[in-house]
């Protein structure tokens, strides 16, 4: 036997699908089109937000800490560079040419049998190089400061002199005695 298609049994609730006749079509419009923006759609465009934002603040984390790495290696380097300089000026202050050198060139010093000569401008200042007493990296004397000896003799001179409290007792010990209601009054010195 051949087989037949067979057509499901439908009992009297069930409906038979629709077709559109081209008539029908006409009538209606078009067929309604679906949104595209779905539930699901929202929840995947939510969570992909979501995962940005995360990303964006880890990623600028990561972007800072590596500036902050950056800046600390050029430190590092700078303070190895430094290192290594001072580390020479070290090993040449061992050198008996270096201090020889140093002193010729920071006190003035020449070597016995040699002549040092100092050209002076009419105002009796040396020109060129002058050799330098103390040493510029201390930074203890300024041009602004008095040398120390100045300021010692200005203290000296200073001992000397009386404080206003004794110029004012003295000027009121010399003034003429003040007199009231016919009796004088004397006013002795104070006395130190």
């Amino acid at each position: 036997m051949a087989s037949q298609p067979r057509t499901p049994n439908r009992g009297p609730g069930s409906r038979r699908p629709r077709t559109r006749t081209s008539d029908q079509a006409r009538r209606d419009g078009p067929p309604p089109r679906r949104t595209r923006a779905t539930g699901r759609a929202a929840v995947l465009a939510l969570v992909l937000l979501v995962l940005v934002i995360s990303y964006a603040s880890s990623l600028r984390a990561w972007l800072d800490q590596r500036a902050e790495i950056a800046d600390v290696e050029a430190e590092i380097a700078a303070a190895e560079h430094r290192v290594d300089e001072l580390r020479q000026t070290k090993q040449r202050w061992h050198d008996e040419a270096y201090l020889r050198r140093m002193a010729r060139e920071r006190f003035g010093w020449v070597l016995p049998g040699e002549v040092g000569y100092r050209v002076i401008d009419e105002n009796g200042e040396t020109v060129g190089d002058t050799p330098q007493l103390d040493d510029p990296a201390d930074g203890s004397e300024s041009a602004d400061q008095p040398a120390w000896y100045d300021q010692m003799w200005g203290s000296v001179v200073a001992a000397g002199e009386p404080t206003r409290e004794e110029t004012q007792t003295r000027d009121e010990s010399e003034r003429p005695p003040k007199e009231s209601k016919g009796t004088v009054i004397k006013q002795e010195p104070r006395r130190r």
